[in-house]
């Protein structure tokens, strides 16, 4: 009996290590070649483990309506997650992603304009307000 607990013990700790060493996913964001800040929140969203692929184009106005961005949240640039097709809409702090990530029926996150205090933007404050795509309140970072 005790052999047994042991070994399932040993499995589930070898289950959850694997898990933790699962890199998060790859994101691609889209964003226009003129826009400087767009780098910085690639930049975190690295630093938090998400390997980022970067699209410039010149109509931003199309890549948000095509990927079904309520313009009302609409920020400088907009990232799509590899694999769920879950959006991010402007300079969303990691931990909100990594929220969303949680809860696949969540379509998109925003911080929508360009919040001073957002990565990318300036010194997190702890006062950022997220948004998911219905306008309702996601997170506080």
């Amino acid at each position: 009996m005790r052999k047994t607990m042991m070994a399932l013990a040993l499995g589930a700790l070898a289950c959850a290590q694997l898990a933790m060493a699962e890199a998060p996913p790859a994101i691609t964001m889209y964003q226009d070649p003129n826009c400087g800040c767009c780098s910085g929140w690639a930049q975190h969203m690295r630093d938090h483990g998400h390997e980022v692929k970067v699209i410039l184009s010149q109509d931003m106005y199309a890549v948000k309506q095509a990927h079904g961005v309520p313009m009302a949240l609409a920020s400088c640039h907009t990232a799509r997650v590899d694999g769920s097709g879950q959006l991010i809409e402007g300079h969303v702090p990691a931990n909100a992603v990594r929220k969303m990530l949680l809860d696949p029926s969540i379509k998109g996150v925003a911080a929508p304009g360009m919040p001073v205090n957002s990565p990318g933007m300036g010194p997190m404050d702890g006062n950022l307000t997220t948004v998911d795509f219905q306008g309702r309140p996601f997170s506080r970072d």
